[in-house]
């Protein structure tokens, strides 16, 4: 028998005045400190580094910061859920967490060496993280369920910038330094700034003793109890996989695709993902909105699904730079009805509603996932020659076709 949360049965809350625009502005500066480097910086600091083995490299930076991510993740959110300090229970994890994120990023910015690149990148994905997973709690604790479409698509809003703002750096400058270093300056004032305004009260109850078992289910939950969860798990997991390949490979792609150096083709990149990102910023804006005024939020997911497997489709087979933006245009659409409502089907379907972070940390484990799995599928397809990466976006294709399919299981979130 699920047991599954009714989202009508939550507590009347009442959103602090400022909170929204504060927190999507951290997030977005948290996201542009965070993705800049997943989607361009790294692929081109990488090369610097490492030389003509820079595709090992480069699969080996992603996998193990993506590991850390999503791992992390819950594992901060539930110590987050724990934390007793008169700073409150989120608040120290926001502001350590972006401290570390801005420190392991200057260390990639900076240094000569492979191995501390690694370690820099480990640390950026561990710190930026927890700061992420603790923001993400607040939503359902000070947020009530009908303006959390809007929310979640401020939110989803936030990660479309976080590309779009890294995008227009890597279009404005070729200094790696300044491509790193500028996204954590943006963190230091916009995460500084929701740290300092965030009704976050101390938390008096007491805590529960930290054992072996807590720890191991910090990473899981029962699918049995909670169905509906489940199915959002499901559908969050299929969608990232679908739409990670024309995000994390597209300098790779257009090299591929197009006869293009690393760098030409992260120039490419940068303008093409200025254009795409501005656009999916309104759409998951205005999703948001539309969506808490309909009352309804599957019918997004279930378009933002079919419209990713018809843009990967047609990158899949495109020979030339007006196909490949055509197919850009449709996932441009999917990632922006999808991003806003990304956040709202998890906040609506949260198995604890007093412990929210480490659930939020484990819904998060179904978008870093298939970016852990993508790097060395993508590298296994390039061995056996599939170096224009025709057969990763079929695959990607299938996920996203998937994700439809599961987010129709989810009936408690119309």
């Amino acid at each position: 028998m699920a047991l599954d949360p009714d989202p009508a049965a939550a507590p009347a809350l009442t959103a602090p005045r400022g909170f929204v625009l504060s927190a999507a502005l951290s997030n977005w500066s948290l996201w542009t400190a965070l993705l800049t480097p997943g989607i361009l910086t790294l692929a081109i600091r990488v090369p610097q580094i490492a030389g003509d083995d820079y595709e090992g490299v480069y699969s080996l930076v992603l996998t193990t910061g993506v590991l850390v991510g999503m791992f992390g993740n819950p594992l901060w959110g539930r110590l987050s859920d724990r934390t007793r300090s008169r700073f409150g229970r989120r608040r120290p994890w926001i502001a350590l967490g972006a401290l570390a994120g801005v420190a392991g990023t200057a260390v990639i910015a900076l240094t000569p060496h492979v191995w501390t690149l690694v370690l820099g990148w480990l640390l950026a994905q561990a710190g930026f993280n927890a700061a992420l997973a603790a923001t993400m709690a607040t939503v359902p604790e000070l947020v009530p369920a009908k303006d959390q479409g809007r929310v979640s698509g401020a939110f989803g809003a936030a990660i479309t910038g976080g590309f779009l703002t890294g995008s227009l750096i890597a279009a404005i400058t070729q200094d790696t330094t300044v491509m790193f270093l500028l996204p954590c300056a943006l963190v230091l004032v916009c995460t500084g700034a929701f740290v300092l305004t965030l009704h976050d009260p101390p938390v008096d109850a007491p805590r529960k003793p930290f054992s072996l078992k807590e720890f191991v289910g910090t990473f899981g939950f029962d699918p049995r109890r909670h169905r509906q969860f489940g199915w959002v798990w499901l559908t969050k997991f299929c969608f990232t996989a679908g739409l990670a390949a024309p995000s994390s490979y597209m300098v790779f792609y257009l090299a591929a695709r197009l006869g293009l150096s690393a760098a030409e083709a992260a120039a490419v990149v940068g303008l093409v993902f200025t254009a795409n990102f501005s656009v999916q910023t309104a759409v998951a804006l205005t999703t948001g909105w539309v969506s808490d005024r309909i009352g309804r939020r599957r019918p997004f997911v279930v378009a933002a699904g079919l419209l990713a497997a018809t843009g990967l489709v047609v990158m899949a087979f495109a020979d030339g730079l007006p196909q490949i933006l055509a197919g850009q245009a449709f996932i441009t659409l999917a990632g922006g009805l999808f991003g806003a409502m990304d956040g709202v089907l998890v906040f609506q379907t949260l198995p604890d509603r007093d412990a929210p972070a480490k659930d939020l940390g484990v819904a998060n484990l179904a978008n870093g996932a298939p970016l852990a799995i993508l790097p060395p599928l993508a590298a296994a397809l390039v061995a056996a020659g599939d170096s224009d990466y025709t057969l990763l976006f079929l695959i990607c294709s299938g996920f996203a076709l998937a994700a439809v399919a599961a987010v129709s299981r989810v009936k408690s979130v119309r």
